[in-house]
C-alpha cells in the first residue's frame, strides 16, 4: 500500500492521543495478561445509573421512542435542560435557547468547529482536561496554554488571562470543578475574571459545568455567566448527565448559549451525527426532571473517599496531595519520586515514568500530570469502593518505600 493512500489530514496526523485512554488500553492489556490492576485512570462514576432514569429508558423502548429526533434534540429534554439552568444556575433562558449533544465531549468540539478559522487563539487553563488542546488544534485554531499551579490553586487568576488575551483570541475555555485538579472557582474569582472578558469584548467564554454536583465542603457552584449575567450574550454553558447521574455511557451532553451559536452547532451536528440517542434522551429529561436523592448521596461518598485518599497519599513518602474542592480526582505531586530508582532498576525521570512504573511494578494505574499540562504530578480517580482505594494506596506506598 502507498503512503500517499495512508495520507491522514495533518491536523489529525499532529493530534496525540487521549493519555487517559492510553493508560487505559495498556491495563487492559495487562489484564489480558492475567495481572490485577486497580484502576484509578478513568473519570467515571463506579454507582449505576438511577433506577427511576433506567425505567424511563425502557419505557421509552417499549412506546416506540426508537426513531430519529431533531438534530437539537426533543422538546420535552430540551424544556428540562432549560428548567434545570433556570433552576440550578439563574439563567433565564427558555428550551429554544438550549442544544442536546451526544455526550458533552460533542458540545465542546461542536462549538470550537463552528467558530474557529487559521489561527485563532483559544486560552487554556492548565491543568486541563487532555482533550481541550487537541480539539482546538483539530478545529484549526492554537491553544494558548496558561499554566496556573499550585500556588494559585491551580485557578486562572485575572491578571494572568489578561496577559494571555491577545487580538486573536477566540476563546476562554473555564472548567470548574477542575479535571484532573478538582479545583472549583467561587463567584468572587468569577467575578474579578468577568471584570477583564468584559473588558475585552471580542472573547467567547466557553464554561465546562460537567463536574457540577460533585462539589465539597458545602460550597456553593456559581457559574460564570451566573456570577456576571453581561457576559450571557458569549457565554455558552454546557453540561450533561455522564458525571451527575453516573450516565457516561448514555452519551447525553447539552449547552445553553446565544442562539446564533447554538444554530451554527446544530448546523454542523445535522452534518455529522445528527440528533442523540433517542431513548438516551428519555433517561435524561427523567434523569433532570426527577429525583435528586442520587445527587446528594453520591457527592457525600465522593467527599468521604477524597478525605481517605488526600490522608493516604500526604503520609507517602515522596508524595503530596492538596485536598481538592469537588469532581472525584485528587491531583498530588510526584517531585519526591523523580530522580529516585524503583526496585525493578527505572530510574524515574517524569512523571510518565512514575506513571508507567506504578502500572507494572505496582499494579495500580494512574495518569501522568504533564498529559493534563502540568507536571510533576499524578492524577487519582477515586470512583472506587473504600477497599479498592485502601489497596491501591497500600500498594502505591510499598512501590515508593522501596524506591533507592
Amino acid at each position: 500500500m502507498s503512503a500517499d493512500l495512508q495520507r491522514l489530514n495533518q491536523r489529525l496526523a499532529s493530534a496525540k492521543p487521549s493519555a487517559t485512554y492510553r493508560i487505559i488500553d495498556r491495563v487492559a492489556e495487562r489484564r489480558a495478561q492475567g495481572a490485577r490492576i486497580i484502576s484509578l485512570c478513568a473519570g467515571e462514576p463506579d454507582f449505576d445509573t438511577p433506577e427511576h432514569v433506567r425505567q424511563a429508558a425502557i419505557q421509552a423502548i417499549e412506546e416506540g421512542h426508537t426513531r430519529y429526533t431533531q438534530v437539537a434534540g426533543v422538546r420535552s429534554l430540551r424544556e428540562a435542560v432549560a428548567d434545570k439552568f433556570r433552576r440550578e444556575n439563574g439563567l433565564d433562558v427558555t428550551w429554544q435557547d438550549t442544544l442536546i449533544c451526544s455526550g458533552g465531549k460533542q458540545v465542546i468540539y461542536n462549538a470550537l468547529a463552528a467558530t474557529l478559522n487559521e489561527g485563532d487563539e483559544i486560552i487554556v487553563p492548565a491543568p486541563y482536561w487532555v482533550s481541550y488542546p487537541e480539539m482546538v488544534e483539530l478545529c484549526g485554531g492554537q491553544a494558548r496554554i496558561v499554566i496556573c499551579n499550585a500556588e494559585t490553586g491551580f485557578k486562572l487568576t485575572p491578571a494572568a488571562l489578561a496577559a494571555a488575551i491577545t487580538d486573536r483570541t477566540r476563546w476562554l475555555i473555564l472548567n470548574s470543578p477542575s479535571n484532573p485538579t478538582g479545583a472549583v472557582y467561587s463567584r468572587v474569582e468569577l467575578e474579578a475574571l468577568a471584570q477583564v472578558l468584559l473588558t475585552n469584548p471580542q472573547v467567547l467564554i466557553l464554561a465546562d459545568d460537567i463536574y457540577e454536583h460533585l462539589i465539597f465542603d458545602e460550597q456553593t457552584f456559581v457559574t460564570l455567566a451566573q456570577a456576571e449575567p453581561r457576559l450571557m450574550p458569549r457565554t455558552l454553558t454546557m453540561n450533561g448527565v455522564s458525571k451527575a447521574y453516573a450516565m457516561t455511557g448514555w452519551r447525553i451532553g447539552f449547552a445553553t448559549g446565544p442562539r446564533w451559536l447554538l444554530h451554527a452547532m446544530e448546523k454542523l451536528q445535522g452534518q455529522q451525527t445528527s440528533g442523540a440517542s433517542s431513548i438516551s434522551q428519555q433517561a435524561a429529561r427523567a434523569a433532570l426532571a426527577g429525583p435528586k436523592d442520587f445527587i446528594h448521596q453520591s457527592r457525600a461518598v465522593f467527599q468521604r473517599r477524597r478525605d481517605l485518599m488526600v490522608s493516604r497519599l500526604n503520609q507517602i513518602p515522596g508524595l503530596a496531595c492538596e485536598a481538592p474542592g469537588g469532581a472525584f480526582y485528587a491531583f498530588a505531586c510526584c517531585a519526591g519520586l523523580i530522580g529516585r530508582t524503583t526496585a525493578a532498576g527505572r530510574t524515574l525521570r517524569t512523571d510518565e515514568d512514575v506513571a508507567l512504573a506504578l502500572l507494572d511494578e505496582a499494579n495500580v494505574a494512574v495518569v501522568q500530570g504533564s498529559a493534563f499540562g502540568l507536571g510533576p504530578y499524578i492524577r487519582i480517580a477515586y470512583a472506587l469502593d473504600d477497599a479498592s482505594l485502601h489497596q491501591a494506596c497500600d500498594a502505591i506506598g510499598r512501590f515508593c518505600q522501596n524506591l533507592r
